[in-house]
């Protein structure tokens, strides 16, 4: 019996070591996978800028990012100074246009202006909401007001938006009573990573506490 005892406090013993060690390395793990997942599918949608680089760049490995990177800048410079400002507009103008790319283009740039760093007005604030029923909370984005010819009652009601996990980009609109909504301290950032996560990824002013 005493011996089938240390067995087990051994075997508990190492399998302990062994958990420690995992969950060391799960999180850096699981980055690194991630980060290598999104080079590898960034790689392939720049393949065919990289038939176009030239030949002095081909001892360069992953020549194709440092050419779009440095697009990017270049497009964000003359954005800047407001010399192809126009054209770019005039090019959104034409692809809003197209029946079946003007809802998914509009609705992606909505989307993204509205999580950009200087967009304050498209979510207004963080919010907590009863969905999907009483009882459950979800985290939501204050977006407008219902106008109110709309309203099927004198009640004002907010519109939020509810993103789903881990796809923000889909969710639910729903209508909210102003009295039933309340207004959580957190960032559109760190309200996106916590969704995203699905709870794990705490605001920073928070995880501490939580740890402990």
């Amino acid at each position: 019996m005493k011996i089938r005892s240390y067995l087990k406090k051994a075997a508990h013993g190492i399998w302990s070591v062994f958990l420690s060690g995992l969950l060391t390395i799960l999180p850096l793990t699981i980055t690194i996978a991630l980060f290598h997942l999104s080079f590898s599918l960034l790689e392939q949608w720049l393949r065919p800028i990289a038939r176009l680089r030239p030949a002095f760049l081909d001892c360069i490995p992953h020549a194709e990012l440092i050419l779009v990177t440095i697009l990017i800048f270049i497009i964000g410079a003359f954005v800047k100074v407001v010399i192809l400002r126009s054209s770019i507009h005039a090019v959104e103008r034409l692809i809003k246009k197209i029946p079946l790319i003007r809802p998914i283009y509009a609705g992606i740039q909505q989307l993204v202006h509205a999580f950009g760093s200087q967009d304050a007005t498209s979510f207004k604030h963080v919010v907590l909401v009863e969905f999907p029923r009483n009882g459950i909370y979800s985290i939501g984005f204050l977006t407008s007001e219902l106008p109110e010819p709309l309203r099927p009652s004198n009640v004002p009601l907010l519109h939020v938006f509810i993103p789903t996990t881990p796809n923000p980009t889909t969710g639910f609109l729903i209508l909210v009573p102003k009295d039933q909504i309340k207004v959580i301290d957190i960032s559109r950032q760190e309200a996106m990573a916590l969704i995203i996560s699905g709870g794990i990824i705490l605001p920073e002013k928070f995880a501490a506490t939580h740890q402990q």
